[in-house]
């Protein structure tokens, strides 16, 4: 098969168009034809070859295969192994994988969605991450009841675009986001009731005006700590903060009489230190809680840009600017 396999070149990586061995489905594998794969930042890193702490870590390929960015993709079932069920040859599927940044790509069966009829490939593409991220984080760890306020950073990103469709789902009744104010118009068509320039504005003034003083019940962080400080200053009483990202950086201000006054919650996440099996929990209740929604388009994955596989390094350097609202997409 072809695939883009990361190339070290004078200590930077490069992505490169070339033959590579198929994926072995392992018994609990699908073995996924590729049709469409949503770019990632941590596939950024890894090409990158950043492993620091504060950026996504992978499982390193075995030293006589080549190493295949990509972690989410939508394609048709083209093998299985042994202990696969619910599923058949042709079957259109969506889900987190290794080595997506290929013809074909693996993935164990239980982390695999069937794709709706109402998605294209490069929208059921961007679902698998963002959304089970998203979900997580708004719904399993900040408990979001409807009738709160959430305030989300960095809302124009695809993890942000999701956090603002599945609040909307859930009834949130004030949704607020950081980004910039060209973007504003299109995050408010699917769900956004404030956009907060953070280019001008201050977000914990606006929010505390916005809730008459009494703050934001839940903040959905993908900036990091340069933004700690005044997220706790613009949080409610039993306020919950979820760290997702950290593009911003890893350390802030945490005023320990703030947390305690108001009995602030701060919640830390991730896939990288999750079991298999907490990972599939998290398929499970997206695949009950959304594919629903999904299917009858309630929830609409935005796609901002779809590149050829082969312009992938290309696609990078479009996200590192941050110009998107919603997700990049790849097409082999």
């Amino acid at each position: 098969m072809k695939a883009m396999v990361i190339i070290q070149r004078d200590q930077r990586g490069e992505l490169e168009w070339r033959d590579a061995p198929e994926p072995e489905a392992g018994p609990d594998d699908l073995l996924m034809k590729v049709e469409a794969v949503a770019l990632n930042r941590g596939d950024v890193y890894q090409v990158a070859g950043i492993f620091s702490p504060n950026h996504y870590q992978t499982k390193p390929a075995a030293p006589d295969r080549p190493k295949i960015p990509g972690q989410e993709a939508a394609g048709v079932v083209a093998g299985m192994g042994k202990n696969v069920s619910g599923f058949t040859i042709g079957d259109r599927i969506m889900g987190f994988c290794r080595g997506a940044y290929a013809e074909y790509a693996a993935l164990d069966y239980r982390l695999a969605m069937p794709v709706p009829g109402s998605l294209s490939w490069e929208e059921s593409a961007t679902f698998p991450v963002a959304y089970m991220t998203e979900y997580n984080a708004l719904i399993t760890s900040a408990l979001l009841q409807p009738g709160e306020t959430v305030l989300v950073h960095g809302a124009a990103a695809g993890v942000g675009v999701a956090a603002i469709q599945i609040a909307k789902l859930f009834g949130a009744k004030l949704i607020m986001g950081t980004d910039s104010r060209e973007k504003f118009e299109k995050l408010c068509s699917i769900g956004m009731d404030l956009g907060i320039d953070y280019r001008t504005d201050n977000f914990a003034d606006v929010v505390l005006k916005a809730t008459d003083g009494r703050g934001v019940d839940v903040i959905i962080d993908h900036i990091g700590g340069p933004y700690l400080k005044d997220n706790l200053r613009c949080m409610a009483v039993k306020g919950r903060m979820v760290s997702v990202g950290r593009i911003a950086g890893n350390n802030g201000e945490l005023d320990l009489e703030t947390l305690a006054f108001k009995r602030l919650h701060l919640i830390g996440v991730t896939f990288r230190t999750r079991t298999i099996e907490e990972k599939i929990a998290i398929a499970q209740a997206v695949a009950r809680d959304l594919l629903p929604h999904l299917n009858e388009r309630r929830l609409r994955p935005i796609v901002d840009r779809v590149f050829r596989l082969e312009n992938a390094m290309e696609a990078m350097d479009y996200m590192l600017s941050n110009a998107q609202v919603g997700r990049i997409v790849l097409r082999g």
